[in-house]
């Protein structure tokens, strides 16, 4: 649990800095580049190689997939017919469309499933939400922002992002039976763990508590669909029509629950996709996720 408390304390450092004169206003974006094109990659080539097949693991890894497929289309559908801009369409899609899986996910699956569940927390996040940030996130961002989006100017955007090219090199290395050298694996994972800490302050620098901000209405729309309308969609393909009641599906489940995730705000953030909406669906997101984690986790106990 100390892995949650700290998310909280990075989270609050970033506000505390927006207090302090020297520290640059426009350093989140610095911040952001480093996460994306460092972190990230090292995480894949870390975790990647390490997963063995499992046609049962589909359960797991359809939790985003399925998630950020209704919501593109939920949320382009209100878009059009409320007159909403592209940027808020396309911030809603990508921020309400991925969980944080991994560096909330973790440590609270751990906690409720211990060791066996977080295995198979990290099969929802890496093959899952990694892929789905890699692909159809970066091309949702580049068709929704300011950007040309021509098929060829994406396909490059998608081909040459960075965490994308260490997860082709990582998947690659998974079917050939291979890892990486002990010592640039350590690398690897010193370099993934700065992902937390960077990302939070990077949020935290961008958060602002305006009780007048025009972003209210879609902050609640945006959490009420990732905290309690996607763990429901999966609750009930998999529980009541699939008829799936084991420690997977539980953890596919409350994976689902999970709050936005950080990367997905960065990534938002860095195409322009309402950078403040974005930093308050993690700032938001995660405390009030804790009390939705809670219910679903009563729910899958208890009925």
């Amino acid at each position: 649990m100390i892995n949650i408390i700290l998310i909280f304390v990075y989270l609050l450092a970033g506000v505390a800095l927006q207090r302090v004169k020297l520290f640059p206003s426009d350093s989140y974006k610095l911040i952001n580049k480093f996460v994306v094109y460092c972190c990230l990659p090292a995480l894949a080539l870390y975790y990647i190689p390490k997963v063995r097949w499992d046609n049962e693991l589909l359960y797991l890894i359809g939790v985003t997939w399925i998630g950020f497929t209704i919501a593109f289309f939920l949320f382009r559908f209100l878009g059009k017919k409320y007159g909403w801009s592209k940027k808020l369409t396309g911030c809603l899609i990508i921020t309400a469309g991925l969980g944080n899986t991994s560096f909330l996910g973790y440590p609270i699956v751990n906690a409720l499933y211990g060791s066996e569940g977080l295995k198979m927390a990290i099969l929802v996040d890496q093959p899952g939400t990694f892929v789905v940030l890699s692909t159809i996130a970066v091309v949702v961002a580049t068709l929704y922002s300011k950007e040309a989006a021509s098929g060829v100017k994406i396909a490059q955007k998608v081909l040459l992002f960075p965490p994308f090219i260490c997860f082709l090199v990582a998947v690659f290395a998974n079917v050939l039976d291979l890892d990486f050298h002990d010592y640039l694996q350590l690398a690897f994972q010193k370099l993934g763990s700065l992902l937390t800490p960077l990302a939070m302050i990077s949020v935290g620098l961008q958060l602002h508590f305006d009780s007048r901000s025009k972003h209210w209405k879609f902050l609640w729309i945006g959490l009420a669909y990732k905290l309690l309308i996607t763990p429901a969609i999966l609750f009930l393909l998999y529980v009541v029509i699939l008829k799936q009641s084991s420690l997977m599906i539980q953890v596919a489940i409350i994976e689902a629950a999970m709050a936005p995730m950080i990367m997905a705000s960065i990534l938002a953030t860095s195409h322009g996709l309402k950078p403040r909406l974005s930093s308050m669906m993690i700032g938001f997101g995660i405390p009030v996720s804790f009390v939705t984690l809670a219910f679903w986790y009563f729910i899958l106990h208890y009925i």
